[in-house]
This record gives structure tokens, sequence and C-alpha cells, in this order.
């Protein structure tokens, strides 16, 4: 009896903390590579930015992805790119484009998408991707 009681107790305490919270998911869509690929080629207005830092960056990249690392100058990214574009962003893992797109969604982007698992799962499911380094 104490264990279904303890049960129940803890059904209880963990549906009333996730009230309120807003998914992440209502504020920007994580795509996997296929699917985020697809989009990219349907929006009417795409921007392809790498959050990853210029190091990173320079030695490999999705093709026609922008440099904007996520530990830089996002405030004034945000305020020179067209709001109404659609904003495709990814890095290695997926966790810094998700922080990203979410900022981003924050400052008033509506079409915002990040890539899930990153470019680590880009190039597992054999999506093509720019080697030829680049300089600064």
């Amino acid at each position: 009896m104490k264990t279904y009681s303890f049960i129940i107790l803890l059904i209880l305490i963990l549906s009333d903390t996730s009230e309120g919270q807003v998914p992440d998911s209502l504020k920007y869509k994580s795509l996997r590579p296929a699917e985020f690929q697809l989009t990219y080629q349907k929006a009417e207005k795409p921007v392809l930015i790498d959050v990853r830092e210029f190091f990173e960056y320079r030695k490999s990249r999705l093709k026609d992805a922008v440099n904007i690392p996520s530990s830089g100058h996002l405030e004034s990214a945000s305020d020179s790119i067209d709001k109404n574009s659609d904003l495709f962003f990814y890095c290695t893992s997926g966790f810094r484009s998700k922080r990203v797109a979410k900022f981003f969604y924050e400052k008033g982007f509506t079409k915002v998408y990040s890539l899930d698992g990153g470019i680590i799962v880009w190039k597992k499911a054999g999506m093509e991707i720019v080697k030829k380094r680049i300089r600064r």
C-alpha cells in the first residue's frame, strides 16, 4: 500500500511541476537531417546559420551556411536579420543551436528551426558537408 501511495504522490508532484511550462517545440522546430534539409529548400527566405565557433566552422560546414557563434554577437545579429526570414540553426550536437533558436524566437522571429543532433547526425545520415578550409 505504501508503494502505491508513493507512486501516486510522485505522479502528482511531477504533473504539478510541469504545468505552466511551455515546451521548446512551440517556440522553434527541432528537425532531423532530411526534414531540416527539405524545410530549408522549401523556405521562402532561408538563412542557414552555423552557431559553432569559427575554428569549428572553418573545418567543415553545411553548404551556404554563415557563421554566427553562439558565444558571440547574437544581439546584433538578431537586429540585422529580417524578422520574416526562415532561420535554420545548427551546431555540433544540437545543444547550442537549440539555445540560439530559443533566443531568436524570443527576439520576434517566428520561423525558427534547429538541426536535431547537429552536424554529427547530419554526417551520419550521409548528407553533404563542405570541408574546404577557409581563412579568417
